[in-house]
């Protein structure tokens, strides 16, 4: 997700096609949008994400105009690897449960709902 979210805002969103991909000329600019769809969805202000429906529409319509999008929700603040900077905060946690106070993350919070699924 880091990497999408930094190449995308540098305006390098081509960089996450893979080479194999790439060959094919005609296909850069769907994958590409798709990727923006992908941004559009993992936004961290879930009012923010289109529903499926409008995915549906914006996968389907290439005259439709997308909107830029936001942060992503999952998105590191730390120029440090991502798993090294889950690893730290993980660790400082752990060795300081017994206090009453903790450091913030750094990185965001996804507060959505999640659904969990029975089994019929």
């Amino acid at each position: 997700m880091l990497k999408a979210w930094k190449n995308w805002r540098e305006g390098m969103g081509s960089n996450l096609i893979d080479p194999a991909l790439r060959a094919e000329s005609g296909s850069i600019r769907e994958i590409i949008r798709c990727v923006h769809i992908g941004l559009l969805c993992v936004q961290e202000n879930v009012a923010s994400r289109p529903t499926m429906a409008s995915v549906v529409l914006m996968l389907n319509s290439f005259s439709l105009t997308l909107p830029v999008p936001s942060e992503p929700a999952f998105f590191m603040h730390s120029n440090a690897d991502p798993m090294f900077a889950l690893l730290s905060e993980y660790s400082s946690r752990t060795r300081d449960s017994s206090k009453s106070t903790r450091r913030s993350a750094h990185f965001s919070k996804n507060e959505a709902s999640i659904s969990e699924l029975y089994p019929r």
